[in-house]
C-alpha cells in the first residue's frame, strides 16, 4: 500500500530515521521478495541500514519478533507493525519507557470514530449529534519499546497482542505511553484515501522530515 507514491513502510521508516534511528530489521513474510527488492533498489540516506529477515508467511506478530532475537544485540529495541503512521515523539516514548522500568511499553491512542454519534436522553429522544468524536478508551497504537527480558514472553507461534502482552500486563511489566496527537492505521480503503489526501495537501502530520533527509 502506498501513500503519495511510496510504500507505507517507507513512511514508517522515515518517522524513525528522522528521529535518530539508523538500524532497521524488517521481519518479512508475505511478498517478502518484493520487499527485499524494494529495499535493495531504494536510495536510503547515508548511515541508514535496512535489512530484511525472512520470518515465514504464516508467522504471527510475536513470533516474528522472537525470530529476530539473535540480531537484536541484547539491548532495548523498538518495534512497530509498519501499517500505521503518527506524529509520535519517539524520544518521549523512549523516556517514558525508561522511567517506567517495565519490560515493555506500548503506545496507546484514542482514534477518531468513522461515524457520528447520537446522544440519547429520556424516552430515547435524540439530544444531539457529535460528528466523528474520539474514542473514549485507549487502544494499542502499535509503537512499542521492549527490553531483552520481554523476549522471554515470546515464542515462535506467539500472537503479540494476546498471551505475550497479556502476561506482561499481568506481571506488571507492560507500561503505556499515551499519544494524544495524530495517528492512523491503513486498514481500509477509506484510510488509504485519507492518508493520501493528507500527503497530497502537504499537511501530513507524520511528515517531520525534509525531502533531502528522506533520500
Amino acid at each position: 500500500m502506498e501513500i503519495g507514491g511510496r510504500p507505507i513502510l517507507w513512511h514508517v521508516i522515515s518517522i524513525y530515521a528522522a528521529q535518530g534511528f539508523e538500524r532497521f530489521l524488517l521481519a518479512t513474510g508475505y511478498k517478502g521478495e518484493q520487499i527485499e527488492d524494494w529495499v535493495a533498489d531504494s536510495d536510503w540516506p547515508a548511515g541508514l541500514e535496512v535489512e530484511c529477515i525472512e520470518t515465514g508467511t504464516d508467522t504471527p506478530t510475536g513470533g516474528r519478533i522472537k525470530l529476530l532475537e539473535d540480531r537484536l544485540d541484547g539491548g532495548a529495541f523498538c518495534a512497530t507493525y509498519a501499517d500505521g503512521v503518527a506524529d509520535i515523539h519517539l524520544g518521549a516514548l523512549l523516556e517514558a519507557h525508561e522511567l517506567a522500568g517495565a519490560q515493555a511499553t506500548v503506545t496507546v491512542v484514542r482514534p477518531t470514530l468513522q461515524f457520528g454519534v447520537a446522544e440519547l436522553g429520556e424516552d430515547d429522544r435524540v439530544l444531539r449529534f457529535e460528528e466523528k468524536p474520539s474514542l473514549d478508551r485507549w487502544i494499542n497504537g502499535g509503537f512499542f519499546c521492549f527490553e531483552p527480558g520481554a523476549l522471554d514472553y515470546l515464542a515462535p507461534d506467539s500472537v503479540l497482542e494476546r498471551e505475550p502482552l497479556e502476561r506482561l500486563a499481568a506481571d506488571g511489566e507492560l507500561a503505556a505511553y499515551r499519544h494524544e496527537g495524530f495517528w492512523d492505521c491503513m486498514d481500509t480503503y477509506k484510510d488509504a484515501v485519507l492518508l493520501n489526501d493528507l500527503w497530497e495537501s502537504g499537511r501530513a502530520p507524520w511528515r517531520i522530515w525534509s525531502e533531502e533527509e528522506s533520500g
